[in-house]
């Protein structure tokens, strides 16, 4: 994919609407249009939002999940990058659900809800799949906040990773490939200070990452 003056939608949770850099400036979206000549980088991204849909909505910004935004983002656009998934594992009500689930009330249901109506809406274009970054305490089974054992971030990764391949759509594996590892003390201070989000440093690595991938496309 040729990513000068495209225009691409990023739909994503707290660390695509730039949580953890230091100005809107130094998000990876931002540094991706920058740094490739994008002629847009549509930021759709919501802190604490969930690909699937909670069993308690609320009327608060962060319960609007990625398959009721699906249908605000431009239309026109050239590429969609789809960033989410850490907060299904972390504070997510959904229940995982199983490879049959069509609907958006499990998180097997809501990656087959999105990844198809992605398609629909962007016929020939490239919809690419971003898998979470690694996060401190990501085997715990409960989350950060979860009340029951549901399961660790890779089982998240790897459903992703599953019903992607059900729709043959590209996957950047950040999860498996990020060099972002924060139980290494180093990178978890230069790069991943809070164990979740990355720093500047951190969002110009993930920009490198997704725009690299994108090209290849």
């Amino acid at each position: 994919m040729n990513l000068q003056n495209a225009v691409i939608n990023f739909l994503g949770d707290s660390i695509t609407e730039g949580m953890g850099a230091s100005a809107e400036e130094n998000r990876f979206t931002d540094v991706l249009a920058l740094e490739f000549g994008l002629k847009a980088a549509n930021n759709y991204g919501i802190s604490g939002s969930r690909i699937a849909r909670q069993q308690a909505m609320t009327q608060e910004r962060a319960d609007r999940d990625f398959c009721l935004r699906m249908d605000e983002m431009d239309l026109a656009a050239d590429a969609v990058v789809v960033f989410g998934g850490t907060n299904d594992y972390g504070h997510g009500d959904a229940p995982l659900g199983v490879m049959a689930d069509r609907t958006p009330d499990s998180f097997y249901g809501a990656c087959h809800y999105l990844m198809n109506g992605l398609l629909s809406r962007y016929p020939g274009k490239p919809v690419l799949i971003v898998t979470p970054l690694r996060r401190i305490n990501e085997n715990n089974p409960r989350g950060s906040r979860k009340l029951q054992d549901v399961a660790p971030l890779r089982v998240y990764r790897d459903i992703l990773l599953e019903v992607a391949f059900y729709y043959a759509l590209p996957v950047l594996d950040l999860y498996a490939s990020s060099g972002i590892q924060p139980e290494n003390p180093i990178i978890l201070q230069s790069l991943l200070p809070d164990g979740l989000h990355p720093n500047d440093a951190g969002h110009a690595l993930i920009a490198r990452r997704i725009g690299s991938f994108l090209q290849l496309l």
